[in-house]
């Protein structure tokens, strides 16, 4: 979305512990290009993971259905409202941009600390309504958004405990220049925003799947599906009460659902060594028939398929299981409040390792497939029929198709996670997306 309106942006540096950064200069407006530089060199500089947090106009029209809300009373909501609360008191320019109690918040993570959450959580969503483009009601297909707003850098906020579990805002340390330190409330954003762009991944799979599905019609897939797709009510309580910072008890069937997850996981495991095994016993080189590729990789060949059900299914429990892994990274950190947002990174990425292994092989398989040249089928005709023809060709553009969209060894971006807040407090948090 973009947004036409000339508008004064405020912008804050968000730090998650006391550090030294590079002297800001508050106060005066900055371009969109210029904050972008700003935010390059808080990242090479600093010693903690440096944040920034631009407060936007709410937009007209908000898709809300795709993201995580969270009441008034959540964490998030408070740690946000106490923010702003305490942010207007020294700034006229914040105050003025928040009067109105509605609007989009922004908060962008450096690439560094993305890169300690997992190379493959966040990754773009492709648009299908434009190419290249990237799904996400808040922004433009550029992934960030638009218009001729001024960002101006507010200055420090009222002092408060830093880096505790209680901290909303605060000073760094004498020497360095003022800012913001908020670990919680960074903490909070980075794993609803992780959350929902998760729960995204799992809707397009669940819609794929269920499309498959109805062509393939076999029992076995789809009782897969329905167990995976029957994890998702316990996940979706053990979101609500761990960012309500409550306990996750048994009765809620967390273990349950992640011991299916874990199950789906592993055929798609044994899978992928199975396609990779195959993938090596073709002649290098060499063009390959099609009969023989399908017996490896059933339906390949077409929309629908029992290769292409498989790889769906992989995707489905990968998407659950990074919701797990985030409840469990941030159950985790809340269990240290000295020191979470540090806590957060460490078990994410440590649990993510397992997901972007599977994610990356099976990339791998994907661009391999897609490289592959049909040979012609074997036999003395040296005359095939037009139908024969057309079905090879069929065949050989759906297989090069394979490799669209899919990415390998991407390079980490910094990742946004934008929040809509209402008059009352609540907000919904938006799938963090890369910027």
């Amino acid at each position: 979305m973009t947004d036409d309106r000339k508008t004064t942006v405020p912008v804050w540096t968000l730090a998650t512990a006391d550090v030294r950064v590079p002297a800001l200069t508050a106060g005066e407006s900055m371009t969109a290009e210029r904050l972008a530089e700003l935010r390059g060199v808080l990242a090479v500089l600093a010693d903690e993971p440096i944040a920034t947090l631009e407060v936007h106009p709410l937009p007209d029209r908000i898709d809300r259905g795709r993201g995580i809300p969270l009441d008034a009373a959540s964490p998030l909501a408070q740690h946000l409202s106490q923010f702003i609360t305490q942010s207007t008191r020294s700034s006229l320019t914040a105050a003025r941009a928040t009067a109105s109690g509605e609007n989009l918040y922004r908060m962008v993570v450096p690439a560094k600390v993305a890169a300690q959450l997992g190379q493959g959580i966040v990754r773009p969503m492709a648009s299908k309504a434009a190419a290249g483009g990237i799904r996400g009601p808040l922004v433009d297909t550029a992934g960030k958004i638009a218009g001729g707003a001024t960002f101006v850098p507010v200055g420090g906020a009222a002092a408060g405990t830093a880096g505790g579990a209680g901290a909303t805002a605060g000073a760094v340390a004498a020497g360095g220049t003022a800012l913001t330190v908020a670990a919680p409330l960074v903490l909070m954003a980075v794993a609803v925003g992780v959350s929902a762009h998760a729960d995204h991944k799992r809707q397009q799979a669940i819609e794929n799947i269920t499309e498959l599905l109805e062509q393939l019609q076999q029992d076995k897939l789809d009782d897969e599906h329905s167990a995976l797709n029957g994890c998702r009510a316990a996940i979706d309580k053990a979101t609500a009460i761990l960012l309500d910072q409550g306990k996750l008890g048994v009765s809620l069937g967390l273990d349950s659902a992640v011991h299916t997850i874990d199950t789906a996981l592993s055929k798609a495991d044994i899978r992928l060594a199975r396609w990779q095994s195959a993938l090596d016993r073709l002649p290098e080189g060499e063009a390959v028939e099609l009969g023989t590729l399908t017996k490896s990789f059933p339906g390949v060949d077409d929309h629908g398929g029992t290769f292409r059900t498989h790889l769906e299914l992989a995707s489905l429990a990968i998407a659950l299981m990074r919701r797990v892994v985030v409840l469990q990274a941030v159950e985790h950190a809340q269990s240290e409040p000295g020191n979470p947002f540090e806590n957060f990174t460490r078990a994410l990425k440590r649990d993510q390792q397992r997901l972007d292994e599977l994610e990356s092989g099976i990339a791998g398989v994907l661009v391999r497939l897609s490289a592959l040249e049909l040979a012609r089928p074997n036999g003395k005709r040296l005359v095939f029929t037009t139908g024969e023809v057309d079905r090879l060709m069929s065949a050989a553009h759906r297989i090069h198709q394979l490799a669209d969209g899919v990415t390998v060894n991407n390079r980490t971006t910094d990742v946004a996670i934008e929040i809509a807040r209402d008059k009352d407090g609540s907000v919904v948090v938006f799938p963090a997306l890369p910027v």
